[in-house]
């Protein structure tokens, strides 16, 4: 079939065109919208400026395509191949792009907005800078792509291979990271805010000057992570394990920090005002100049803790263990 009669047939209201093979034809600025080209080969096809929202490309075959300008928004693109396409100002906004292998692909300038790239596989993809705000990122692979300044507020990434991409500048309010494996990333300066990160591997960690605020992070791993002068307050961080890890200065009032570990844990003029410690381990930890007025300690192990000049004012110290404690007044608690 060629062009003209695909023409031809769409003019008739015709809109099944499944399994046609067109590779290296010229479709740019054709209007094909709405239309089925499921399984369809467009390897290398030039489809710049066409507009192809809405249509249905399943399992289609474009490799090497020069998509630039294309509109391909609400487009159905699940498990097809763009590997080297060039989708340079491409609208791809509210597109589906389930488990599409994209390698190697140019995406600067495209609309991503409310894109579903879910189990995409993106190894090394540039997306500096991008808007990718809510996009569906969960399980995709993103290993080395470079991400710096994107805007991935409430973007779901959880189960994404975020290693060795690039990340400076990037906004996270409110994103999906549960269950992550981002051990040793720099996340410093950055608003994550009411961010989810349950589970996740943290650990040496960089969030230094970070804001955390209302953050869900039950469960995850934070040893030896810097979170020094980080707003962590009113954070959900029931379990979590913050073993040697520093938060010096850190904001932490109100904070749920139910059997979290925080042993050896530097909290020197950290803020743990309201804080509920139940059950927290805090054993060898250094609390100098803590606030810790109003904080709940019932069973909270500070066995061998440096509490030197921190404030307890109000606090139930009856149910705490306090064994080996240096207490504010500088006395060792028997």
């Amino acid at each position: 079939m060629n062009i003209s009669d695909i023409l031809k047939r769409y003019n008739q209201g015709d809109r099944d065109f499944q399994e046609i093979n067109l590779s290296k034809s010229n479709l740019s600025g054709m209007n094909l919208s709405y239309a089925n080209l499921s399984r369809s080969k467009l390897t290398e096809a030039h489809l710049a400026w066409s507009d192809l929202q809405r249509c249905f490309l399943l399992e289609s075959d474009l490799r090497g395509a020069f998509l630039y300008g294309a509109n391909l928004s609400f487009a159905k693109l699940k498990e097809g191949l763009l590997i080297e396409a060039d989708l340079t100002k491409a609208d791809l906004q509210g597109a589906q792009l389930h488990k599409v292998d994209l390698q190697g692909s140019t995406l600067s300038g495209a609309i991503l907005t409310w894109v579903s790239l879910y189990m995409a596989n993106l190894p090394g993809v540039n997306l500096c800078g991008a808007n990718l705000n809510g996009i569906n990122l969960r399980g995709a692979n993103l290993q080395g792509a470079n991400l710096n300044w994107c805007n991935l507020n409430r973007a779901r990434l959880s189960g994404a291979n975020l290693q060795g991409a690039k990340l400076y500048g990037i906004k996270l309010k409110g994103a999906f990271l549960n269950g992550l494996d981002l051990h040793g990333i720099n996340f410093s300066g950055m608003d994550l805010t009411t961010a989810k990160i349950s589970g996740a591997k943290l650990y040496g960690t960089n969030f230094t000057g970070s804001s955390l605020n209302g953050a869900f992070m039950r469960r995850s791993v934070l040893d030896k992570a810097n979170l020094k002068n980080v707003d962590l307050s009113q954070g959900q961080l029931k379990g979590a394990q913050f073993v040697q890890a520093n938060l010096m200065k850190s904001n932490l009032s109100e904070t749920d920090l139910r059997k979290a570990d925080l042993s050896f844990t530097n909290l020197n003029f950290a803020n743990l005002q309201g804080a509920d410690l139940t059950d927290a381990n805090l054993h060898g930890a250094y609390l100098w100049g803590c606030r810790l007025d109003g904080a709940i300690l019932k069973n909270t192990n500070l066995t061998g803790a440096n509490l030197r000049n921190a404030d307890l004012s109000g606090v139930n110290l009856s149910e705490a263990i306090l064994t080996g404690a240096t207490m504010p007044d500088g006395k060792v608690h028997s």
